[in-house]
């Protein structure tokens, strides 16, 4: 099987609505769909790199090849777990982890993106709650850190509901535009005191935490 190489597979984060686990070939599948379909609306860019400005079946190709790319390049010291986002059974958008060797910097980034059909549900929340979880109990980490470009407001609603602080600002060339890149930290004081979702990590055992370079989970 395939995560008796990639034990990182065999992961699972469960909310009350939602599955977050890696992709195997249909997820992948699916994903590429929920790419194809639409992720927002197309007059407003939230990504530093405008891959949804692709044609359809681009993106969902494009969807695939990140995938497969980055659970290829995973390594001890860096490494991003690209979960699906899993709802009542379909594929409706993939929240990233991303890891720099971990065991000395205590914290870990965060970054995710789901099918425009599947917005104003609370997802999107749900989903972030789920991989802070693995961040602040699986992980060990202090703390956990996202960004939003200027105008993403759902993104940083996101961010405020479940605690984070505002972190600084950055600037960045979009689409030939200047864009504000607002950043977000949550410590795991105020994760803690923002918890809402009940969220269990399966299948995290010690092979796939040495795969992310971090020792035996202490008892």
């Amino acid at each position: 099987m395939l995560a008796d190489y990639l034990p990182v597979y065999k992961i699972r984060l469960r909310t009350e609505r939602l599955e977050l686990r890696l992709p195997d070939f249909d997820d992948l599948a699916a994903l590429a769909d929920r790419a194809a379909e639409g992720v927002h609306d197309p007059d407003f860019m939230p990504f530093l790199m405008p891959w949804t400005d692709a044609e359809p079946v681009q993106r969902g190709r494009g969807t695939i090849q990140w995938q497969l790319r980055v659970i290829a390049e995973l390594t001890p010291e860096k490494w991003t777990l690209p979960f699906v986002v899993v709802h009542d059974g379909k594929v409706v958008g993939v929240q990233e982890v991303k890891g720099d060797q971990i065991a000395l910097t205590r914290e870990a980034s965060t970054g995710s993106w789901l099918g425009l059909a599947h917005h104003g549900q609370g997802i999107g929340t749900e989903m972030r709650a789920a991989v802070l979880e693995f961040i602040f109990t699986g992980l060990g980490a202090e703390y956990a850190t996202s960004a939003s470009l200027d105008g993403n407001g759902p993104s940083s609603g996101v961010s405020r509901k479940l605690g984070y602080k505002a972190d600084g600002i950055e600037h960045h060339v979009v689409r030939g535009v200047r864009r504000q890149d607002n950043r977000w930290r949550l410590s795991r004081e105020d994760w803690e005191a923002h918890r809402k979702h009940e969220v269990r990590i399966e299948g995290f055992g010690e092979e796939a935490r040495a795969m992310l370079g971090l020792g035996a989970a202490e008892a």
